[in-house]
């Protein structure tokens, strides 16, 4: 449309005009200010909505608020503005007007799609506008990248996202901002994704709420799960219901389960981590580290008070507080944990 108003041969460029408009009819023009033509059909002038006459109410034509203008045209009429109006303002829709005065030729574009050129001027047309934008951003990725929408019109998609193929989306679904979903993921129900990155065949269960944070491939995370803050989950990784995970990488096949808390965390390959396990990370005034290593055993309820960390096929007894260093391959329990035996490693 742009390239059209600017470039077209009949229109601005083409023909030398000190000033484009583009235009549109609607067949309910409340709102918008008019176009007047003079009898040939040429441009007259523009009137706002506040200004109009009976007569000049019933015409269809209206400003789409879009121009095209000459430089030095435009400043020089902006200084010959005056504020003769209903509401004591300066109007930029006098500006052509005031170079026709001066015998300078504008040029008028009349658009053909309402739609593209509609205003905003509350919160219900606002509305409007956004469903339509949904709808368009919808309708490109199923026919381009055969995504599946379970209800087309219950999902809120950033036209800045980006997918790759066979993804399934399920209602009620909002993907924010520049999020990333990789080929063959699903989405559940009620989910909420925010500037993040969605793997392959990621399996993301329903109503959980992932911003600024990455899910590797073949990853399952939720249901009602928290990912955030820099939070990254490696390949086959399974992140379960009511696990918060805050600036925490949880490694390659490892799994938190249920009802966890991880925050500042490094977590290893394949380690297990209880349900009701968290990381005390924060002290009153400073943040520190936990760091888990490979196939960790975390028994639940284990409070892991940072900075601290768990040594490679380690393990926790449950409800366990450790406070210090755990060595690889020992078992700690109680408040505060303590060293029972060395793990013999038998796998």
């Amino acid at each position: 449309t742009l390239a059209t108003l600017i470039t077209s041969h009949r229109n601005h460029r083409g023909r030398g005009a000190s000033c484009t408009i583009l235009t549109v009819k609607l067949k309910d023009p409340t709102g918008y200010g008019r176009i007047v033509r003079d009898k040939e059909g040429r441009f007259e002038k523009i009137v706002e909505e506040r200004d109009t006459t009976d007569e000049q109410r019933q015409i269809e034509e209206v400003n789409a608020g879009v121009y095209c203008f000459f430089s030095k045209s435009l400043f020089k009429a902006l200084g010959e503005l005056g504020n003769n109006n209903s509401q004591k303002e300066f109007y930029l829709t006098d500006v052509p007007e005031i170079l026709r005065n001066a015998g300078e030729d504008v040029a008028i574009v009349q658009h053909n799609d309402p739609q593209e050129v509609e205003g905003v001027n509350n919160r219900l047309q606002l509305a409007d506008i956004e469903r339509l934008l949904r709808r368009n951003t919808v309708r490109k990725l199923m026919l381009d990248y055969g995504v599946t929408f379970l209800d087309p019109k219950a999902a809120y998609i950033s036209q800045d996202s980006k997918f790759g193929r066979d993804v399934t989306i399920y209602p009620n679904v909002i993907i924010e901002g520049k999020s990333e979903i990789g080929d063959g993921s699903s989405i559940g129900q009620g989910v909420r994704i925010s500037n993040s990155r969605i793997g392959r065949s990621v399996k993301i269960l329903d109503h959980c709420v992932i911003t600024d944070a990455e899910v590797e491939d073949n990853c399952t995370v939720g249901p009602f799960a928290h990912l955030r803050g820099g939070a990254k989950t490696k390949e086959n990784a399974k992140v379960g219901n009511f696990v918060e995970l805050k600036n925490t990488i949880l490694g390659e096949g490892a799994k938190a389960n249920h009802l966890a808390y991880l925050g500042d965390a490094e977590i290893g390959e394949n380690t297990n981590i209880g349900a009701g396990t968290i990381t005390c990370n924060f002290d009153g005034k400073r943040k520190h580290k936990t760091r888990i290593g490979k196939n960790v055993k975390i028994g639940s309820d284990t409070m892991l008070v940072a900075p601290v960390e768990v040594g490679d096929e380690a393990a926790t007894g449950a409800g366990s507080v450790v406070t210090k260093d755990v060595p690889p391959q020992t078992l700690v329990v109680g408040v505060p944990a303590k060293k029972v035996r060395k793990i013999e490693n038998d796998r």
